[in-house]
């Protein structure tokens, strides 16, 4: 063909006009979809040439090649039917469309530049063009050749690796076969030199048989390779990111993008060179340059054609204190820029080239553990023991995958693998095919940037790996004084996806936790340190009316920190150990008076003997837990116990004290006269002991239980007893509560004058020091006065007020939606009621307050009556419910 400069540019454009009016009769006449696709494509291209490329020598080469191309594929069509064509060569023809479209992009770019930039550009578009001429010469060969198009499916298998000399044989096997094919199609040299010709590279390994929970994440990934976006796929070991990421190369849309060149590296099966990476790459891609020295020579190639390729396992190349992590990683930020490719990379180490998409790879959710687990054990009935395992593994793809293996490999039952998680944990998780989660979290442990971190990384890792929410960044300082950087060493955790942050803890998944945690906590130096920096910080005094009070507020958020920590050591120290069981004492009141709520000591608590030192401290202490939830049946019941054991050992204090709580447990109980009796006995044990603190707890206890037996008289003197004995400063929590209880008395006198005097002063008194509880049950008597006089609107305005101050306190969260259904029930607003009165049941069954229970169960009894009464017309449904009694 004439040269552009031999025509002259009218010339060129006549021969184009040629060429593209061909295409066009050839997409019209085909039936092949793919090929109908090739042509369009091809006569897009050279018709972009015409118009604003005749003059551009190298541009129009590409155009007549294109075409030529396209004729040999026209050919070839005519001489089969095109279900008769084998995939390889369906792929061939996907590969036109793709170079055609990565020309024609270039074209228009180039065509968009000014002078200047044009020779910026010239060296690598010079590159990219030799790379396109040889895609182009390749295709042609195929498509022009009978032989190919028989063949093409056998020379596109990936050679694998084979002992020495075996390569060789399967060549000459494959040569046989297709000179069998077509004899007479040319010589061997031809054969050969051809077999040479058309590096495939190597394609992917198949996709997993399932991605179960992945839909989102892949279809997210998915769109970022459309749109030829290097990805990033961080996370911990076996969460399932290679599973992720295979099923994205084998997605529909992937393949229609892609078709052929899609690759899949395995990093962590070379060295950590830039030599080697650069090797295989050169190998996976079908580059067919041997031991590439750098990336110039791969870039005709990987410039002219759109290709994704994932790197697997990455962390292993890409490690920042790795001896060749600047070159290597390097080469990857390189093949991330090339606008022809799309680069996946799949790593548990965060260091990855800037421009990558990072979308988050999650932990499964509860039906795609439950679809993995069932899949490989058999579906032979579902279980809460398996949910509950499920839910220990926090959901951990590869820990669910060998949970599953191991129970089906040795034929367990639920129960027995229940039983074999709760005594081996982390020995469960390794299979009878070598598979374990130990190799895989010891890989991140070999790694260099962890190995950099010292001799304090490893034992610190074990720290984070006990507590069950991690370590407070907030507090590491305090907590590790003799180690330093600790901050930065958490960090580096966090880059090696060992550990991962959540409301400001540095914590790990459950399944690495089990393994990493020191098997034998006391020989953990670092261990029993932080042990001691808690139980310091435990033994605070807590008093409401003191400023310490408001910095115990930590617990709020290290309670199950803590409460583990304990759970382990009381384990250890069953007998008396002093040090210790305080700390369970000082716990649990901290868990009183900041998260009221059970704990997991209560068992242990209970099944000491009582000759226990610390038995009767801890049960006093449990039953206030049982108190602060509203179960006042079971905190009666430990009380009794404590009282038992008080007595027996002749402390005179704490015999007194317990009385009183009793007293107070029984009130609620409805068991007055039982609750007088126990508050005067304590009465007059504190009197005996000149305990004026304790005469006014005991006087507050025994006001109210004669204000609920109707002792209006004996109650209000009771009260007042009280208030004589407090200090003017100091204890202002009762005189808080004085006031409201006088309040209450007043209203049953009918003195409104000094109700409001009374429940303003407590209210004043709780609001300065934002006592919550006392600003619910303040709100909440008011709201009762008011629903009581038919006032509604007052009566919700301050049942709301009631409700604002329990965020903390689900008990008492559950008494205001229980008065808030009682308020609505009475303004017969019945739906709502009984909506409220459901939502408080559902918070006291969980909790396990009977009389709660049991008195919204009544209310509801009562609302759905009233519903059933409206409709059958026998009730006016405008009268309020309190005026018809």
């Amino acid at each position: 063909m004439a040269s552009p400069s031999q025509e002259g540019s009218g010339g060129v454009r006549s021969t184009l006009d040629v060429d593209i009016q061909a295409l066009n009769d050839a997409k019209d006449t085909c039936g092949l979809a793919p090929a109908q696709s090739a042509f369009d494509s091809s006569s897009a291209l050279l018709t972009t040439i015409r118009d604003d490329m005749a003059d551009e020598r190298d541009y129009v080469d590409l155009g007549r090649s294109c075409a030529d191309v396209c004729r040999a594929l026209d050919r070839g069509l005519k001489r089969r039917r095109p279900g008769e064509l084998c995939p390889p060569v369906l792929e061939a023809i996907e590969q036109l469309t793709t170079t055609v479209a990565a020309i024609q992009k270039n074209a228009v770019k180039k065509g968009k530049r000014n002078m200047a930039s044009r020779l910026i550009h010239k060296k690598s578009e010079k590159e990219a063009i030799s790379g396109w001429k040889q895609d182009l010469l390749r295709i042609l060969q195929i498509f022009d050749t009978e032989l190919l198009m028989d063949i093409h499916a056998i020379l596109s298998v990936p050679q694998r690796h084979t002992p020495a000399g075996q390569e060789y044989t399967d060549k000459q096997r494959q040569l046989a076969q297709a000179r069998s094919v077509v004899p007479n199609s040319g010589s061997p040299r031809f054969y050969d030199a051809l077999f040479h010709s058309v590096p495939v590279g190597e394609l992917p390994p198949p996709a997993p048989r399932a991605c179960f929970g992945r839909g989102e994440l892949v279809d997210k990934v998915v769109g970022i390779a459309e749109n030829l976006e290097p990805i990033a796929l961080i996370g911990a070991g076996g969460i399932g990111k290679t599973s992720i990421a295979l099923t994205v190369l084998h997605d529909d849309r992937i393949k229609e993008r892609f078709g052929g060149n899609r690759r899949f590296i395995r990093c962590d099966r070379f060295p950590a060179s830039a030599p080697h990476f650069l090797a295989r790459l050169s190998e996976v891609i079908g580059a067919g340059v041997r031991n590439p020295d750098d990336m110039a020579p791969l870039r005709p190639l990987l410039s002219s054609k759109e290709m994704i390729i994932v790197l697997d396992n990455a962390e292993s190349i890409l490690d920042p204190q790795g001896t060749n992590h600047r070159e290597i990683y390097a080469l990857v930020d390189e093949l991330c820029q090339f606008e022809t490719v799309c680069v996946c990379i799949t790593s548990r180490i965060t260091t990855v080239p800037r421009y990558c998409k990072r979308p988050k790879v999650p932990t499964l959710s509860m039906e795609a553990a439950r679809d993995i687990f069932y899949g490989i054990y058999g579906d032979g009935g579902r279980s809460v023991i398996i949910d509950s395992l499920l839910q220990r593994l926090d959901f951990h793809a590869l820990s669910v995958t060998l949970l599953a293996t191991t129970a089906s490999d040795n034929v367990w039952d639920h129960d027995r693998l229940a039983e074999e998680w709760d005594v081996h944990r982390a020995q469960v998780l390794r299979t009878d095919h070598g598979e374990s989660l130990a190799a895989t979290i010891e890989l991140s442990l070999a790694s260099p940037t962890f190995y950099k971190l010292g001799p304090n990384a490893r034992e610190l890792l074990g720290v984070v790996a006990f507590f069950p929410k991690g370590i407070d960044e907030k507090i590491v300082d305090w907590l590790f004084p003799t180690i330093p950087e600790t901050k930065n060493i958490l960090d580096k955790f966090c880059v090696l996806s060992l550990a991962y942050r959540c409301n400001g803890f540095t914590t790990m998944l459950a399944p690495v936790r089990d393994h990493l945690r020191p098997r034998d906590p006391i020989s953990s130096r670092l261990l029993c340190l932080t042990k001691d920096h808690y139980f310091a910080r435990l033994s605070v005094g807590l008093d409401p009316d003191e400023p310490g009070f408001e910095e115990a507020r930590w617990i709020k958020s290290e309670d199950v920190n803590v409460e583990h920590l304990l759970d382990v050591l009381t384990s250890i120290y069953a007998d008396a150990h002093p040090d210790v069981w305080d700390a369970c004492v000082h716990f649990m009141r901290h868990l009183y008076w900041q998260k009221p709520r059970q704990t997991v000591l209560r068992s242990k608590i209970e099944s000491l003997p009582d000759s226990h030192p610390s038995k009767a401290r801890c049960l006093f202490r449990v039953s206030r837990l049982f108190e602060a939830v509203g179960n006042r049946a079971e905190q009666k019941r430990l009380l009794a116990h404590t009282l038992a054991l008080e007595r027996e050992r002749g402390d005179d204090f704490r015999v007194a004290q317990t009385l009183e709580y009793l007293s107070r447990a029984n009130r609620h109980l409805g068991f007055l006269r039982e609750g007088i009796q126990q508050a005067e006995e304590g009465l007059e044990i504190f009197k005996w002991l000149g305990n004026a603190m304790g005469q006014a707890s005991c006087l507050n206890a025994l006001a109210w239980l004669l204000f609920e037996d109707g002792q209006l008289d004996a109650a209000e003197d009771a009260t007042l007893r009280q208030i004589d004995l407090l200090p003017e400063k100091g204890q202002e929590v009762w005189v808080c509560n004085s006031h409201r209880i006088l309040g209450q008395i007043y209203h049953s006198k009918g003195d409104e004058a000094k109700v409001v005097h009374h429940f303003t002063t407590a209210l004043r008194i709780a609001s300065a020091f934002n006592w919550h509880d006392e600003l619910f049950s303040i709100h909440e008597a008011m709201a009762r006065r008011f629903r009581d006089e038919g006032k509604f609107d007052d009566a919700n305005a301050h049942i709301e007020q009631a409700k604002s101050h329990t965020a903390e306190n689900a008990y008492l969260l559950g008494c205001g939606m229980e008065m808030q259904a009682s308020i609505w029930y009475w303004q017969c607003r019945l739906e709502d009621a009984r909506s409220e009165v459901l939502g408080a049941l559902e918070i006291h069954e969980r909790l396990g307050g009977a009389r709660r229970v049991e008195s919204c169960r009544t209310l509801l009894r009562a609302i759905e009556e009233a519903m059933g009464s409206q409709t059958s017309g026998k009730a006016d449904p405008d009268e309020p419910l309190g005026k018809r009694g």
